[in-house]
């Protein structure tokens, strides 16, 4: 599962690799919200959400948020699960409970603020 388009980014941000076999594994719930990045290989608007993302990883990181993320042209029940007509998508999660979706990339201010809301107290 590489990164064409930029390198290293999953080195440079920390994602854990699922798939659609071990997806609901990774959603525990532990208190965490879980975004899961969905991506594919050769994806320009792909590559325009990590390489804003890295241009900034600090402002995409929460302490209690977990990234999750999967190449989805690798794994196409995952696609298939969530329904898929674009990519990136993102979806959010609190444990196995879907809070929303993502998509496509709206650009780094107003993706962080629909995680802040995502964030607040219910």
């Amino acid at each position: 599962m590489g990164d064409s388009g930029i390198p290293g980014f999953f080195d440079a941000f920390p994602m854990r690799a699922v798939t659609s076999s071990n997806l609901d594994d990774a959603l525990s719930d532990d208190g965490r919200l879980r975004i899961l990045f969905l991506w594919g290989r050769d994806c320009p608007n792909c590559d325009i959400a990590k390489a804003q993302m890295l241009e900034s990883p600090a402002r995409f990181l929460w302490p209690d948020v977990a990234w999750l993320h999967d190449n989805v042209y690798d794994d196409r029940a995952m696609a298939t699960r969530f329904g898929l007509h674009g990519i990136p998508t993102f979806m959010v999660f609190r444990g196995t409970t879907k809070l929303g979706r993502i998509s496509p990339w709206p650009g780094g201010d107003h993706f962080i603020a629909a995680i802040e809301r995502a964030r607040a107290p219910r």
